[in-house]
């Protein structure tokens, strides 16, 4: 099973767009060691040939044009895509607006959860995806599912699991107490396996707490990429960049003792990748006290064109 890094960012990528903090600046400027980022998703393939997108960003026209492997066939149709599939994991912009960037007339299937296809079904600017060609398949979480794509399975099993979280920013409702109308389902992580060789990680790119249930299924994972937003829970506001902590966007930060690295010590997953990391995270200068810190804890950074295999 294959896997690349599309993109490795948060929201708004690094550098974004209106940002002029130090990381930002840093990209623009030519800092060593801090590198660009779009905003995160995956590409899954059990064969190289068929691709699943984890997530399709607001970036995804730029990825693909930056990896060979999502490039059409030349040797086929004028028209056609190794795109298959793409399984989203909230609602959230970053994570869902990618899709109108495959709205050229290309047969491919979506699943998602009912309650972010319902996000979907509510925005009818989401109908530039034909639902004659573009199927839209809902998720029951817990229940592992065959991918398939127009011409029918594509060698991979996918899981979708409730996590903690929160729901999108720009469905809040801060009437609904403080919470703000989250509901199952408005986040979820995956299970990806390859059906042949049963090979499998986890692909958890937001989430606000490892609660023992998410422990539970953690717990001895071959590869695990999670959220890696902020390396503590209050760098946005000392960086007035947002009057907002981390807890309250439904994410976890990577350092102290209620933490992901903390977290994750006796969880004996054996490679654990942090993506969805925030333009505002010191982590992604590679000289920093904080890269040192979650190194030696033994976990990778996520990088734009990192590629695995399982």
């Amino acid at each position: 099973m294959q896997i690349k890094v599309l993109g490795s960012g948060a929201g708004g990528g690094l550098p974004q767009w209106n940002c002029a903090g130090r990381n930002s600046a840093g990209v623009r400027e030519g800092v060593a060691g801090l590198r660009a980022r779009t905003q995160s998703s995956l590409a899954v393939s059990a064969n190289g040939k068929d691709w699943v997108l984890l997530n399709a960003t607001p970036d995804l026209r730029q990825q693909i044009n930056e990896t060979p492997e999502l490039h059409p066939d030349p040797k086929g149709p004028v028209r056609n895509s190794p795109i298959k599939a793409v399984v989203l994991t909230n609602g959230d912009v970053d994570h869902v607006a990618g899709l109108l960037n495959l709205r050229e007339g290309q047969p491919f299937t979506i699943y998602g959860s009912e309650r972010v296809l319902g996000v979907l079904a509510e925005n009818s600017i989401f109908n530039v995806l034909n639902p004659e060609i573009v199927d839209r398949v809902p998720m029951k979480l817990g229940e592992a599912f065959a991918v398939e794509g127009p011409n029918g399975p594509v060698g991979l099993e996918v899981e979708g699991f409730a996590v903690p979280g929160k729901v999108a920013l720009y469905l809040e409702d801060e009437s609904a107490g403080e919470d703000f109308g989250t509901q199952e389902g408005d986040t979820i992580g995956l299970k990806v396996t390859d059906t042949s060789s049963g090979d499998h990680f986890f692909y958890v790119p937001g989430c606000a707490q490892v609660d023992d249930a998410l422990k539970e299924r953690l717990k001895g994972a071959p590869l695990v990429f999670f959220d890696g937003t902020l390396f503590t829970n209050d760098e946005m506001l000392r960086q007035g960049m947002l009057q907002k902590t981390g807890e309250r966007m439904g994410h976890m930060n990577m350092s102290g003792p209620t933490g992901t690295l903390a977290a994750f010590e006796d969880l004996d997953v054996a490679r654990k990748v942090f993506i969805h990391i925030n333009n505002s995270n010191p982590v992604l200068r590679e000289d920093s006290e904080e890269r040192a810190a979650v190194t030696k804890a033994g976990w990778d950074v996520a990088f734009d064109g990192m590629k695995l295999e399982l």
